[in-house]
């Protein structure tokens, strides 16, 4: 029942309010998923990395030894960022229980990320030059209040907003799932991959660790592994219909694309509109038309259709 949604500019112009639109976007399908959504946004390349960390969940807690927690949590992973080589460029502590670091880094980023978690309770959700991932429990215009998304400017982003079925309502099985290690691609997800566990098993003999019991993750790193190996996304998420078993459509993002791939039987729905200026798709076309204002046509992609877009 999850909503998914994802939008990408297409028109060259890269300063676009795309945090504001993927709330819109959001919000609109907030009956299909009210116990958490979570955003992953993209903005022009920095000459640095930015890393987004949860420290604790969004529970309400005001103690002070709650409080003092934190912050010992976050004087911890400056310091093992600086101990690693890392050069802080600047520290936003303003969410209560994250807080995101921006960095120089010329070192190996997955054991930057693996120190980082070795912190009791710190939990890795971003790593990369262009994306940052952000996701609460609570409906997108409360979580965007909350860390300030609305005045995001960037290039795409991809949204989730869950309805918890199978697992618990916290932050660690809200999506989107950064594919860990590699920086800079993630995923969102309708559906049920029904050999996760074998595929869970292979990733994580090839070295890979998963923050959470849910299949979105996997598909997050199974690409981003096909990638490191030379393929482009749009070939690695056509192998993907092959190799991953189940009733899904997913939406995978990188630094410079957008791709949506749908299962060979299509039974998970999308909606596409495509202009020159912009590509916007969502499970409902709500959500389309909270950022489109003019008339639109829209379609839903066939059975087994990968597309991807650049921007």
């Amino acid at each position: 029942m999850c909503g998914i949604a994802g939008i990408i500019y297409r028109n060259g112009e890269e300063r676009q309010e795309v945090g504001r639109d993927m709330t819109r976007m959001l919000q609109a399908m907030k009956h299909r998923g009210p116990d958490s959504t979570g955003y992953a946004l993209y903005r022009p390349d920095t000459d640095g990395y930015v890393m987004h960390v949860k420290l604790a969940e969004s529970n309400g807690q005001q103690s002070f030894e709650f409080v003092e927690r934190l912050r010992r949590q976050r004087a911890q992973i400056e310091e093992r960022l600086r101990s690693l080589g890392a050069r802080i460029r600047d520290v936003d502590a303003s969410a209560e229980h994250a807080m995101t670091v921006t960095f120089d880094h010329d070192g190996d980023l997955k054991a930057l990320t693996d120190y980082i978690e070795d912190i009791r309770g710190a939990e890795v959700l971003s790593l990369g030059r262009s994306l940052e991932i952000v996701k609460d429990l609570g409906d997108a215009e409360t979580v965007a209040k909350d860390y300030g998304l609305n005045d995001f400017i960037g290039t795409h982003a991809i949204g989730h907003a869950r309805m918890a079925t199978e697992s618990d309502v916290d932050i660690a099985n809200a999506h989107p799932y950064w594919a860990y290690p590699f920086p800079d691609v993630a995923v969102v997800h309708n559906g049920q991959l029904t050999n996760y566990h074998q595929w869970r098993r292979r990733l994580e003999r090839a070295g890979h660790r998963f923050q959470s019991e849910c299949d979105s993750e996997i598909i997050a790193v199974y690409l981003a592994e096909r990638m490191a190996k030379g393929d482009s996304l749009e070939d690695a998420m056509r192998r993907s219909l092959h190799e991953l078993d189940g009733v899904f459509t997913y939406i995978c993002v990188t630094e410079n694309a957008l791709g949506v791939a749908k299962d060979e039987l299509g039974a998970k729905p999308l909606v596409l509109y495509e202009s020159d200026d912009l590509v916007a798709l969502a499970s409902e076309e709500i959500a389309i038309r909270k950022v489109v204002d003019r008339e639109i046509e829209t379609y839903d992609p066939y059975e087994g259709t990968v597309m991807v877009w650049t921007r």
